[in-house]
């Protein structure tokens, strides 16, 4: 169940959103999985530490955030990926795992990952396990005002993609 602080703030914003239950899914590719849509529509939460602050890195089920590119993008150093007993109590309302994008409400910064525009809706983790919000990607931005930027590894095909292009035909 979601938590009602986690409600209470998209309304008194006025976005709007659609609570999705789903059979329990601890990772977002399960998350995916069991509501039927692509990972890539499936938005997770990944909390990392830089030096003593915290930020909520925000990409698709099966990214990864690469720690350079979100240091770029931030402006910040020395991170790495924040412990599960250094962030829960920040949390207190939500599952472990189950952090929701939601910096606004919980006072952390939220970067996000340039590769979620390409979704028109999103869905989130909203501090539960079994069940998810959907929100419309502009509206989910226009709320956190995040960073922007490819804070990814990049995936199989779009490295290829790109070795591609940067190769120059052949004469022969």
């Amino acid at each position: 169940m979601i938590p009602e602080n986690i409600l209470q703030y998209l309304e008194r914003h006025g976005v709007p959103f659609e609570r999705k239950p789903h059979l329990r899914a601890i990772t977002a590719q399960a998350l995916a999985s069991s509501l039927h849509v692509s990972g890539f529509q499936v938005a997770k939460s990944v909390i990392l530490q830089a030096d003593d602050a915290l930020l909520i890195c925000v990409v698709s089920a099966p990214d990864t955030v690469n720690l350079d590119r979100v240091a770029s993008v931030t402006g910040t150093r020395n991170l790495r990926l924040a412990d599960e007993a250094v962030f829960a109590s920040r949390f207190p309302d939500c599952e472990v795992g189950a952090e929701p994008p939601f910096g606004g409400l919980y006072g952390l910064p939220v970067v996000v990952d340039e590769h979620l525009r390409d979704e028109n809706l999103v869905l989130f983790r909203a501090g539960s396990h079994t069940e998810a919000l959907e929100l419309r990607y502009e509206d989910f931005m226009n709320l956190e005002a995040p960073y922007l930027g490819n804070i990814i590894h990049d995936r199989p095909s779009q490295s290829r993609e790109d070795e591609s292009a940067e190769e120059a035909p052949s004469p022969y």
